[in-house]
């Protein structure tokens, strides 16, 4: 479940990047070459890096953490949510609010809120109220709803992160850094590499690109999760924790090897 192929890279357009006068110089390693004014990434890396990144949310959830998935870009949104709910999973996709991960105990608060106001909806509380009252419960749930939604049943601090657009999602990736939580993210030719501890060079604007990439991650998550099913329905030792994996789950090996395009 785990591999990917360079065919089925080159398909999605993964070695797409960006004109060659919007890049960052760090990705240098990670470029294969360039045609008409646009960087080929080298597709080789993105297999390897891939491999490396699966293995770790593979082995992180089967340790009983979690996931959360990132992304606000227009093409990515409906992508996120999908995977991110097949696989049982959380996400992001509207904004990212300052403090989901470093302030995450007030954001629990506001998710207490959220959920109190729709209970309130559904026990037949709300019938106490005047309707000016029921109108601005309502006006405040759509709008907690809709950026704390994918977040809703996150009980505790994520496991790890997945981005999609670290350009755009800076601030979750300085908050994860700022706490220890490994992050994984797709890094195109104009993105900065710094502070992501598993890097999976690719085209992070195509809709095929992110979708291949992204489902295959929460494949990872699925494959996790059965795994630790298994091990607790045989009443097998628990092994590693979440805790051992970010120790030994090292930033992957720099491969400077060039595929055959």
């Amino acid at each position: 479940m785990g591999m990917i192929t360079i065919k089925e890279l080159l398909e999605a357009g993964v070695h797409f990047g960006h004109q060659t006068n919007r890049w960052n110089p760090k990705m240098k390693r990670f470029i294969f070459g360039e045609r008409n004014g646009i960087y080929i990434i080298d597709l080789q890396q993105s297999v390897q890096r891939f491999e490396a990144a699966y293995a770790f949310v593979r082995d992180i959830v089967s340790a009983g953490e979690s996931v959360l998935f990132v992304g606000t870009k227009r093409q990515a949104v409906d992508i996120l949510e999908e995977e991110a709910k097949r696989s049982r999973m959380f996400f992001v996709n509207k904004r990212w609010l300052g403090g989901m991960l470093t302030n995450f105990q007030t954001i629990r608060k506001s998710i207490e809120k959220l959920k109190k106001f729709e209970a309130a909806l559904t026990d037949g509380t709300h019938q106490r109220l005047t309707k000016k009252e029921v109108g601005q419960m309502e006006k405040e749930r759509v709008k907690l709803e809709k950026y704390l939604s994918g977040i809703k049943n996150l009980n505790s601090l994520p496991g790890c992160i997945f981005v999609l657009d670290t350009r755009i999602e800076r601030i979750a990736v300085q908050e994860a850094n700022r706490l220890g939580i490994p992050v994984l993210a797709i890094i195109d030719t104009n993105c900065d590499p710094d502070g992501i501890d598993y890097p999976i060079p690719g085209n992070d604007d195509a809709i095929r690109s992110i979708k291949l990439i992204t489902s295959r991650i929460a494949d990872a998550c699925i494959e996790g999760a059965h795994l630790r099913a298994q091990r607790e329905d045989g009443g097998k030792p628990e092994g590693t924790t979440a805790a051992d994996l970010r120790q030994s789950h090292a930033a992957p090996i720099g491969v400077e090897s060039i595929p055959t395009l």
